[in-house]
């Protein structure tokens, strides 16, 4: 039962995204582009997002999942460089490209070998990541 109300949500978080026009790469570029030809209208999308997702969670605080299990936690409120880094990589990317990883998956469908590029450029940077993480945070003998 799990899987089919996770599957329904995907689908229904797939839909919004095509219908809200986030997996268009010019349309999400407009957005990011203040000093150019800016277009707002994913501010409209973002906050139609957020605002009931605040709600839903202001829900939750009392409540137990329909399906089983808890809630998440909230997160720990840590600013490090981990995250300003992942920060900065992710806007970057999303700067450049025009997607973001939601939307790839969904753009993946129908944008054709660009969607698939940037989803194999993902996956390959989220196996990297914690190697090169790894391999940084050790410490190098003086030589």
């Amino acid at each position: 039962m799990r899987l089919v109300f996770a599957a329904i949500s995907g689908a229904l978080f797939g839909t919004g995204l095509l219908v809200s026009g986030m997996v268009d790469t010019a349309k999400v570029r407009g957005w990011l582009d203040f000093f150019g030809a800016w277009d707002p209208t994913l501010a409209f999308v973002m906050g139609g997002a957020i605002l009931p997702m605040a709600l839903a969670w202001m829900m939750t605080r009392s409540r137990r999942p329909a399906l089983g299990g808890s809630f998440p936690a909230a997160p720990e409120q840590k600013l490090g460089r981990n995250l300003i880094l992942g920060s900065v990589m992710f806007g970057m990317g999303w700067g450049l490209s025009g997607l973001c990883p939601g939307p790839a998956l969904a753009a993946s469908t129908f944008n054709g070998l660009g969607g698939l590029v940037f989803i194999a450029a993902m996956a390959l940077g989220m196996w990297a990541a914690p190697h090169l993480r790894a391999r940084l945070s050790t410490p190098t003998p003086a030589e």
